[in-house]
């Protein structure tokens, strides 16, 4: 009869329906800089929310972890080693430079001058990392305040290794908000990874490869190798060797992580094998839109029929340099269509009146508009799933570094196009973007169905994350989920040992046959000859 009463049954029912409350914990966080920070921060607010205590380890340098703020409480380690990664204007020079070489297109040495660039940089980037977590481990009153702490958990980017050093020397649970790590993609690490079809860093092949492709395939790995023996590997192994174990590597200690988890859909990313403690939170840092500032409303509800595009280079690279923002304006000039337009450099001359140049946009709430028709991007990956999650197609001008590859997985997918920037002029972009705003081509309604198959999930990116992260709490790490093989010497993971003894057996017994046989003939023979006499 109790239950008859419709406020009890109401309170039941809102009980029945909350989530468990999870026990508080005690987190350090080692990030790595520049717009990896921005979803890992993302990442820290909901962790904060849930009620855990977070610690940043921070660099006295950094241009983007901010010392002061209130959902988590920072530990800033002297530093005098800027890394150039978190440099804007260092960046834009190494795009520029970059651009340059890439005119050269096709020429052998061009190719070999672009890795160089790439490798100078992330060399110089490492070298930084190795410095702060050396740093931080010759300080022994702050090693000691660390271990007093007692945090339950280390939440590192192993894109640099510094946090992997420290989460290993302080023998905490280390779970990874991954995609990169120090010289391939994450899976690289853990997970067979048949070059046949499944594509390595700057190869810029899909999973469906030629022998040309496959060639292409193997030579970046092998420059992915060659990074990570010759530059990766040293710059920490000093460190590693003092307070570690000289026996151990950067690469093994990064093998030795209790979770991964991978900022990668499968709707997205091409099928390949896993290992059970990867979990997968690709768009983790989408949401739906909100209401846009009014004047930038008025600006879009002025477009008519025809909406708006949106064009954003990311946080890192703002402009594209004088020359090809004026090809770029003058194409967006010929629009019927609205643009807005996130350009830090110099206003051009061609600009039309149907576009408006901003220092910043709300490109989140931009792309999930009714009105926003196509997104010009970079291809950085935080700009990638805001458009998935919001439906929007996609014309990729790709940079530097990864941007290469996510745009041939949109490209692959029927959901954009991909422009070379050197070889940008008025009528390409201006034809390019008439193939994207067209309703009869397919780029639409490919990516509304890319779309509805992101959303439709068990559960959100976001609490399939968080979950995660507390259940490596609960249990104080995921051992169980861990493969050993990384333990292994090169020779028995690939059963070399065992292959040479079945090998040296099938020998013995033929060479054994071998001389049985000639024995047996010989013994026939003298016999024979025997008889005869």
């Amino acid at each position: 009869m109790l239950f008859h009463c419709p406020a009890l049954l109401l309170f039941a029912a809102l009980l029945w329906t909350q989530p468990p409350l999870s026990r508080a914990s005690r987190i350090l966080v080692y990030p790595v800089d520049g717009s990896h920070w921005l979803n890992m921060n993302i990442v820290l607010k909901e962790l904060h929310q849930r009620g855990h205590e977070l610690t940043v380890v921070r660099s006295s340098t950094s241009w983007y972890v901010p010392e002061n703020t209130p959902h988590y409480t920072s530990l800033t380690i002297p530093a005098t080693h800027i890394s150039h990664l978190e440099n804007p204007e260092f960046m834009a020079s190494f795009l520029k430079r970059n651009i340059d070489i890439r005119r050269g297109e096709g020429s052998i040495l061009s190719f070999i001058a672009l890795q160089q660039e790439t490798i100078n940089l992330l060399e110089e980037a490492h070298r930084a990392s190795a410095e702060m977590v050396k740093t931080i481990l010759e300080d022994q009153g702050l090693v000691k305040k660390l271990r007093d702490s007692k945090y339950d958990l280390l939440l590192t980017d192993p894109g640099f290794g510094g946090g992997v050093v420290l989460g290993k020397y302080l023998a905490l649970p280390m779970v990874f908000n991954v995609r990169w790590i120090t010289n391939a993609e994450g899976h690289f690490a853990i997970a067979p990874s048949p070059l046949s079809y499944i594509p390595t860093i700057g190869s810029q092949v899909t999973d469906k490869m030629t022998f040309k492709n496959r060639l292409k395939n193997l030579l970046h790995y092998g420059i992915g190798q060659y990074i990570d023996h010759i530059t990766t590997r040293p710059l920490y192994q000093g460190v590693i060797s003092e307070f570690i174990d000289p026996d151990a590597n950067i690469y093994s200690l990064m093998q030795g992580a209790d979770l991964w988890l991978m900022r990668v859909d499968f709707v997205f990313e091409f099928p390949r094998p896993t290992m059970p403690n990867v979990v997968y939170m690709g768009g983790f840092q989408c949401k739906p839109s909100k209401p846009l500032p009014a004047e930038l409303e008025q600006f879009v509800q002025s477009s008519g029929e025809h909406g708006i595009v949106v064009m954003s280079l990311g946080t890192l690279l703002g402009s594209l340099g004088p020359e090809m923002s004026e090809v770029i304006a003058s194409a967006f000039a010929r629009l019927p269509q609205k643009v807005i337009w996130r350009n830090l450099g110099p206003k051009p001359s061609t600009l039309g009146n149907n576009t408006l140049i901003v220092d910043w946009l709300p490109q989140n709430d931009l792309l999930g508009h009714p009105k926003t028709q196509a997104f010009i991007t970079h291809g950085g990956t935080n700009g990638i799933y805001e458009a998935i999650y919001h439906g929007v197609p996609v014309l990729g001008i790709p940079l530097i570094f990864d941007q290469f590859d996510n745009m041939i997985r949109l490209e692959a997918r029927g959901v954009a196009k991909v422009l070379e920037v050197t070889a940008l002029d008025v009528d390409l972009v201006s034809q390019a973007l008439k193939e994207i705003l067209d309703e009869k081509k397919p780029y639409r309604e490919n990516m509304r169905r890319m779309s509805r198959l992101h959303h439709d999930m068990p559960l959100k990116p976001m609490d399939t994350a968080i979950f995660w992260l507390e259940y490596i709490m609960r249990h104080k790490g995921a051992a169980h989920l861990r493969t050993e093989s990384y333990k292994l010497a090169w020779y028995e993971y690939h059963n070399v040992d065992v292959l040479a003894l079945l090998l040296g057996v099938v020998t013995a017994l033929c060479l054994l046959f071998y001389v049985a046989c000639r024995a047996l003939i010989k013994l026939v023979t003298r016999k024979a000859k025997v008889k005869q006499q």
